[in-house]
């Protein structure tokens, strides 16, 4: 097992700070597409998926159960679609990238419904954002949420939640972290990774905030990594270096193509099993597909090529926990 780096002193949650810089654009790994590929990607039409890729979206796996129990000592991941994930951890429930809305915007509706009714979610007791793109900082979810609810975001961030009523939002930069107590004991701490992606919410706000993945871990071991949004990098290596025995990673797999206009930015299937093998990640849960047609690969392919890449790594298949929207597992106490 590699070394952890030593992980700073977890920030005050709810910390209130006014030092981030204007522009994040220094973070950025690849350049931001300019007038010309966007003006090729209109004319390419490469948009979504012609009729042969969107004659699938029946089979699309959904399978919605009802949670399963947790106890403190368990790891319990379930999805809802998308990026978004109930994670149960040291007795605390977490959501990822909420998004319970049918439509988001500038996106058609979803083809798969969410696979946890809101009425059956128990108590949220906190709520990680990756970046503010309208696919994973839902204002209609959010605002759901009793105003007390933790939200641990990046770095400029933290007045666009304050705006919407919220009281206990945490900001924080690449490598930094925060804790919250759970159950029989146990410390629940959130870092903030970085990852090779960019944030924007409107035409004059690019990079204004800061975009990243979580470390989610318990005091007794227990860890999950969320990669949010993030193309194939060196970022995947450097997180497994300073988190090692992640149990779980929930990565990207979709909105891919064309490449030539998604590389930098989301992971095809090939490129997130090499980013689980960089995490040193024992566990892989793929995510980022079969909810929302946001390019214009077939909508079944991620599922059968993550599957054939893990199947070319040799790993164990119970490893890869290629879950239907509404699906969930249990990784139990030791």
């Amino acid at each position: 097992m590699r070394d952890a780096v030593r992980r700073p002193a977890p920030r005050p949650v709810g910390e209130r700070r006014s030092h981030w810089p204007r522009s994040f654009a220094d973070r950025l790994t690849a350049p931001l597409p300019g007038v010309l590929e966007f003006a090729r990607f209109v004319r390419d039409g490469a948009v979504r998926p012609g009729p042969e890729g969107l004659r699938d979206i029946p089979r699309l796996p959904f399978a919605p159960g009802p949670l399963p129990p947790a106890g403190p000592g368990d790891l319990s991941v379930t999805w809802a679609g998308h990026a978004s994930w109930i994670v149960r951890i040291a007795g605390l429930t977490v959501l990822t990238d909420p998004v319970w809305s049918r439509r988001i915007l500038g996106t058609p509706a979803r083809v798969t419904p969410v696979g946890v009714r809101w009425a059956d979610l128990p108590p949220v007791d906190a709520v990680v954002i990756s970046h503010n793109h309208y696919d994973h900082l839902d204002a209609p979810t959010l605002t759901r949420l009793p105003r007390r609810t933790p939200l641990f975001v990046p770095a400029g961030l933290a007045r666009w939640c304050r705006r919407r009523g919220f009281t206990r939002v945490t900001e924080l930069d690449w490598w930094e972290g925060a804790e919250l107590p759970g159950a029989g004991g146990r410390t629940v701490r959130f870092d903030f990774v970085p990852a090779h992606h960019w944030s924007r919410r409107s035409l004059t706000d690019t990079c204004r905030s800061l975009w990243g993945g979580w470390v989610i871990s318990d005091s007794h071991g227990r860890t999950v990594h969320f990669a949010g949004d993030s193309g194939y990098g060196d970022w995947f290596t450097q997180i497994g270096r300073r988190h090692p025995g992640i149990d779980l990673a929930l990565l990207p797999i979709g909105a891919y193509e064309p490449r030539w206009w998604l590389r930098a930015e989301h992971m095809d299937p090939e490129e997130a099993v090499l980013a689980c093998e960089d995490l040193g990640a024992a566990r892989m849960a793929p995510m980022h597909w079969a909810t929302f047609v946001l390019s214009c690969e077939p909508v079944l392919e991620p599922l059968t090529r993550v599957r054939a890449a893990w199947e070319r790594t040799g790993r164990p298949r119970d490893e890869l926990w290629d879950l239907p929207v509404g699906a969930s597992r249990v990784l139990a106490a030791a």
